[in-house]
């Protein structure tokens, strides 16, 4: 497993009026959620708390708490790390997601009004816009901005809560395959499918198209991504180019 180098890029604080514990939790939380850290990253306390500018004590506290979410494993020498999921685990997590996150949207569709409706629109059409620039970071960020959007729309407080918490171990799964999602192109994306239903108030055909999504994502990440428990050399991204993130965090 890689370590990782963690600058003030990364994690840069933005909560400055929360106690220190609650600022390091919610600055790694964010990170895990937006993949700033991929599958067997080591999260080393010391680098955490220089990045965000606090002793060790908050950082640690907030690993713990990450870990009794699932959000993180912890190796015997108290190490924390991004976890790899198991091919079980990770279907059982996008079963999961294709029945939350269609809810959320469905829920959001009457809410919406025209300026979160153009809010939308922009984001898709920052999605295209990475895409034809080659930046999968860019087109994650987008789709993902895109969603949360509806997911915040949908007034379902407890609702958004347990989507994060599935996006905790969602997000360094699809960084880590940033580039095998871009070169497939946008076969799986259905935004453009889910802002013509909201637009017309059709929050079922909206949630019917991001289950699709997600679904199909789902199927050809299986295909062709490695798991925990996979035998060596099976399967992998071997056929596509080692690319790394341009933020700071890259393999110590």
């Amino acid at each position: 497993m890689a370590a990782t180098r963690i600058t003030t890029g990364d994690l840069a604080p933005r909560e400055g009026t929360l106690p220190l514990e609650e600022q390091a939790y919610a600055h790694l939380r964010r990170a895990l959620v937006e993949g700033v850290f991929a599958p067997g990253d080591k999260l080393p306390i010391r680098r955490i708390a220089d990045a965000l500018g606090t002793s060790p004590m908050p950082v640690r506290s907030a690993l713990r708490r990450l870990a009794a979410e699932r959000a993180l494993d912890v190796l015997p020498s108290g190490t924390a790390v991004v976890p790899r999921l198991t091919r079980a685990a990770f279907a059982e997590l996008s079963t999961i997601r294709a029945a939350l996150e269609p809810l959320a949207v469905q829920l959001a569709a009457a809410r919406l009004d025209k300026p979160a409706l153009g809010a939308l629109d922009t984001l898709l059409a920052a999605h295209w816009t990475a895409r034809e620039e080659g930046s999968p970071e860019a087109f994650l960020r987008a789709d993902r901005d895109f969603l949360f959007t509806l997911y915040r729309a949908s007034g379902a407080p407890m609702l958004l809560d347990m989507i994060e918490a599935l996006w905790l171990r969602r997000g360094p799964i699809f960084w880590e395959a940033r580039w095998l999602l871009a070169h497939r192109g946008g076969l799986a994306h259905r935004h453009e499918q889910m802002l013509s239903a909201l637009r017309e108030r059709r929050g079922d055909d909206a949630a019917a198209e991001l289950r699709l999504e997600i679904e199909s994502a789902t199927a050809f990440l299986l295909a062709h991504l490695r798991f925990l428990d996979d035998p060596p050399g099976e399967r992998g991204l071997a056929a596509l180019p080692a690319r790394r993130k341009q933020r700071g965090i890259q393999p110590s």
